[in-house]
């Protein structure tokens, strides 16, 4: 009888598992209750830190040790390509050497290149680099007015929603309507791009992503014997991350299970930040209802964050599983978690710029600090700030000056300074903006790189309201890509939230923490969306290790030069940080604009308690726009409504000192909101 624990790696050497009470000696009750659990269906609910990978990893490998599974026909999904590198990493030094550990993508790629032939004859067609090219081909004969402006990428990441779904383009319109997807632009011409994009694409034989993951699912459903096959090479499934899982992925493990329950998934609700690319908490949360008979285990005990960190995530909402109770600490005690309530955004840098000079005095390494934010162009003014101090920094992700947009708007502004050097460079900047991207202040914005390109235009702007030339302007620009193409050695890591997920430091500082900017703009008045912003911000806090600090600031000087006063962000109420509302500071006199960079410009918007009268106006909107026959801007700005709600006009005088709310729409529209005002409550 051949001896379970004995493994034939490729090179013929036959090897011995470790012995399996040695792989469970460094697991926590909870974890090792985890590893040892075979036999039904398991669901990991793993907070922030708790050690998730390590355990699915142990769980492998002790199943391996005592035969509960053959580890060649086990597979570990996960979702990046370094994850899965991790994880066959992690499986190797535990002695397993044939477990397979691959990205939902690879895997289904790998299968579609044994199964494609067998079906169609001929090799799987080829996967196309990149879907931009084609999707901009495809929307630009659809595309008029302002909508030529929208960003192909927002286009891609429309169709890439639609495709996770299962939504063919001919079925686009109605399930977005049930779904209340507000589309980049006209749904219907959308669904008209979506459409020529998929016929090109056949045309050209070729495969998008998402295509990889649907064309194996329709393989497998309509072919049995494809089934078969699956069931032969893999018996074993474990999804990392599962909390990230989109529909199609999960209609892919349902495929491959083909009814079997040799599964286990671990993830944690709390950080699903990635629903735009069509992650849902609910397959975790629902999973015990899913799987009969399944079994849940909790991971609590986390180890990488002080108990006053800790404290803080779970006021933020941080209990990984649904029993109650929060992250428990297993490090020492630290600092208490502080918060800057600062003037304006200036004080706000100033401050961040002396907290980071604080935290190396007591001996935490630069490389040990990070600095998070919820946009790309928000590290802009940090970028600066640490400059001027001499501070090093290191950008993680796309730098603000290398963005295509932001270059593009350069090149123009070179050519209008050596046209001209001496025009304004606030009028010569928002005339670029507007012939290249449409930009309005007015107008709403939808998508993702919609908002990173508006939030862009308004740093621009606030950069050029302190330089009164273009020359100069051009000047500062081409200085700051310069510090920020130095701002890489090894220093304070400056990134966004999105970017941080999975990563950890010793000082994490969170700046910025107001409504517009966390929660962002679009998301208010959207439980849905806010409850993702609640996620991102639990996200933010709990890399920390040690120390956290966060920021938020009273006034922000705006793309014009002046300022405009910010509301605190809900979530820091929630932490414990502050106690409600904070009372508006008295205004300064009025500063002419300074060298000084600014800060990043939102609008203001409306508390939490207003957000009632937000929605109700928003479905109002929309029921207008449809009954007029036009888009729902023309009614109304969402900027407008958010104004409205704010200050609640209850007379006509009144509304009409509401920002976008001129005689036109006052006369055709001003009856109907202040009666809908005067019936909807404060929440």
């Amino acid at each position: 009888m051949v001896d379970p624990r004995a493994q034939r790696p490729e090179s013929g050497k036959v090897t011995r598992s470790p012995d399996p009470e040695a792989l469970l000696a460094d697991l926590n009750p909870e974890q090792r209750e985890a590893a040892t659990a075979f036999g039904a269906p398991l669901a990991i609910l793993a907070g922030a830190g708790t050690g998730k990978t390590r355990t699915l990893t142990h769980r492998v490998a002790y199943g391996a040790a005592t035969g509960a599974l053959d580890p060649a026909r086990a597979l570990v999904v996960t979702f990046t390509r370094d994850a899965a590198a991790e994880m066959r990493g992690r499986l190797v030094e535990l002695g397993v050497r044939r477990a397979n550990a691959a990205t939902f993508h690879a895997a289904a790629l790998a299968q579609l290149r044994h199964f494609w032939p067998q079906v169609h004859g001929e090799p799987v067609p080829a996967v196309l680099e990149s879907a931009y090219g084609l999707v901009a081909r495809a929307a630009k004969p659809v595309l008029t007015g302002a909508e030529r402006y929208t960003p192909t990428r927002d286009l891609v990441a429309e169709i890439e929603w639609a495709k996770v779904r299962r939504i063919a383009p001919d079925a686009y319109v109605a399930a977005a309507a049930i779904e209340g997807r507000e589309c980049p632009i006209d749904p219907g011409r959308f669904e008209r791009i979506f459409s020529a994009y998929e016929k090109r694409k056949a045309a050209e034989g070729r495969l998008d992503f998402a295509d990889l993951l649907a064309r194996l699912v329709d393989l497998l459903e309509a072919e049995g014997r494809l089934r078969a096959q699956v069931r032969e090479r893999y018996a074993h499934f474990s999804v990392d991350e599962y909390q990230d899982t989109s529909p199609l992925q999960d209609a892919l493990l349902s495929l491959w299970l083909d009814g079997r329950r040799d599964l286990a998934v671990v993830g944690d609700p709390e950080q699903t930040i990635y629903s735009f690319a069509g992650a849902s908490p609910s397959f975790l949360a629902d999973f015990r209802r899913r799987f009969r008979g399944a079994r849940v285990v909790v991971l609590r005990r986390n180890y990488r964050s002080s108990p006053e960190v800790l404290a803080l995530a779970n006021r933020l909402g941080g209990a990984p599983g649904s029993g109650g109770g929060g992250l428990v600490a297993t490090e020492p005690a630290g600092p208490a978690p502080s918060f800057v309530d600062a003037a304006d955004g200036d004080a706000e840098l100033e401050a961040l710029v002396g907290e980071v000079r604080r935290l190396a005095a007591v001996g935490v390494p630069y490389p040990e600090m990070a600095v998070l934010v919820r946009l790309n162009a928000a590290l802009v003014p940090i970028e600066a700030a640490l400059a001027r101090a001499g501070i090093p920094y290191r950008l993680r992700g796309e730098a603000f000056f290398a963005r295509a947009d932001v270059r593009r708007v350069a090149d123009d502004l070179r050519a209008a300074a050596a046209r001209n050097p001496a025009d304004p460079a606030g009028a010569r900047l928002r005339t670029i903006l507007a012939d290249r991207f449409g930009y309005d202040p007015e107008a709403p914005v939808v998508g993702d790189e919609a908002v990173g390109r508006a939030a862009a235009a308004d740093t621009l702007l606030a950069l050029a309201a302190g330089t009164p030339t273009v020359a100069g302007l051009v000047a500062e620009i081409e200085r700051r890509a310069a510090e920020e193409e130095a701002g890489t050695v090894a220093g304070v890591n400056l990134l966004t939230i999105h970017r941080a997920k999975g990563l950890e430091w010793d000082a994490v500082l969170l700046p910025g923490w107001e409504e517009t900017t966390l929660p962002i703009r679009q998301a208010l008045g959207n439980p849905i969306a806010i409850a993702e912003e609640r996620r991102l911000a639990y996200v933010a806090v709990t890399r920390a290790r040690r120390h956290l600090w966060l920021s938020a600031a009273t006034r922000r000087r705006g793309p014009s030069g002046n300022e405009a006063t910010r509301r605190p962000s809900r979530f820091l109420a929630a932490a414990g940080l502050i106690a409600g509302e904070r009372a508006p500071r008295a205004k300064r006199k009025a500063e002419p604009p300074s060298a000084v960079t600014p800060s990043v410009v939102m609008p203001a918007v409306t508390r939490p308690d207003d957000e009632p009268l937000l929605a109700a106006l928003r479905d109002w909107r929309r029921a207008r726009a449809a009954t007029d026959g036009v888009p729902s801007y023309v009614i109304a700005h969402n900027e407008t409504l958010a104004a409205i709600a704010a200050e609640r006009p209850a007379s006509v005088a009144a509304l009409r000192r509401v920002r976008g709310m001129g005689d036109k729409r006052l006369a055709a529209y001003g009856d109907e909101i202040l009666a809908l005002v005067g019936r909807t409550p404060r929440a």
